[in-house]
């Protein structure tokens, strides 16, 4: 029993990084907290306060390893008085999360998974390569949990080929002739919850 409870500690400590999939349940679950995130990795690894957000915003949030950026999380609280019911959680890079997704996968890779083509923004501006599955298997994913990701287009497409089309404030289809010549991979991964008035 000792040696079973020492492993089980040993893996929660070690984080998500391990090359097994996320489940959007534990640490993940839409009733997590930071009192469970506390309870399964250790109150040395949880930090709150405010941090960085979008263009150019501050908000709190709950950062879990926050010195090793390989196994770092994020969790943004629906109630931040409570520090409870995940908004959403930002992953590590090459974490795997619900579903299956990595970082670095192609287009077409994450098509596949999702068994048809997906909606996302065009390039080139801040909220570029966002998409987020409103039908296919990552729309329907076990534990309620929604994946928000993030495509980089790294710009090197062949010569000759016009990528303005793909640019700008934008709505594009994952299976774009177009998108298929540009060099895009999967950058960042998030799972989110509904509001709980809304669930």
């Amino acid at each position: 029993m000792l040696v079973r409870t020492t492993l089980v500690i040993a893996l929660a400590l070690a984080g998500p990084a391990l090359g097994q999939e996320i489940a959007c349940e534990g640490a993940f679950a839409i009733d997590s907290s930071e009192a469970r995130l506390i309870e399964i990795y250790g109150a040395d690894n949880v930090v709150t306060g405010m941090v960085s957000g979008p263009e150019g915003s501050e908000m709190l949030a709950t950062t879990v390893f926050p010195d090793n950026p390989k196994k770092v999380l994020q969790f943004v609280w629906w109630d931040e008085q409570s520090l409870s019911d995940p908004s959403y959680i930002e992953l590590p890079d090459k974490a795997v999360a619900p579903g299956g997704l990595r970082t670095g996968m192609s287009l077409a890779e994450v098509e596949a998974i999702n068994g048809e083509p997906f909606t996302l923004l065009g390039f080139g501006w801040d909220y570029g390569g966002a998409a987020s599955f409103e039908s296919g298997a990552l729309s329907n994913l076990p534990g309620e949990c929604m994946l928000s990701v993030n495509f980089y287009d790294y710009g090197t497409a062949p010569e000759g080929v016009d990528t303005l089309p793909a640019m700008g404030d934008k709505e594009l289809s994952s299976d774009d002739p177009l998108l298929a010549q540009m060099q895009i991979e999967l950058d960042a991964i998030s799972v989110g919850y509904p509001h709980p008035d809304f669930r």
